[in-house]
């Protein structure tokens, strides 16, 4: 008996597997008739299911939405650095003559 080649299923296909699954409407043997799939790749992937439904409703991931991905006071103090620099380097081209006078 030949052995059929790995298959890389989508995650909408999965998912859809999977809710047929948690319906309770079919056994995983007919299921697995169904759709061409092993009755433990559906037990798999309907525990995951099950168990990443909780994420969907908890608060971590509510949390993560409203941080902010970057520390803004360090954005504002770099800020505050980079205009001095420029503030400085403008009198001093400016004195030297490099510079011509823009305001």
């Amino acid at each position: 008996m030949a052995r059929r080649p790995r298959r890389n299923h989508t995650p909408a296909f999965k998912s859809k597997v999977a809710l047929a699954a948690v319906r309770g409407e079919q056994t995983l043997s007919e299921l697995a008739q169904h759709f061409d799939v092993h009755p433990n790749q559906i037990k798999q992937w309907r525990d995951q299911l099950l168990e990443g439904a909780v994420g969907v409703f908890g608060k971590e991931n509510k949390a993560a939405k409203t941080e902010p991905a970057v520390d803004v006071k360090t954005l504002h103090a770099k800020i505050g650095e980079l205009t001095l620099e420029n503030d400085f380097l403008e009198k001093a081209l400016t004195k030297a003559g490099l510079l011509g006078a823009r305001k």
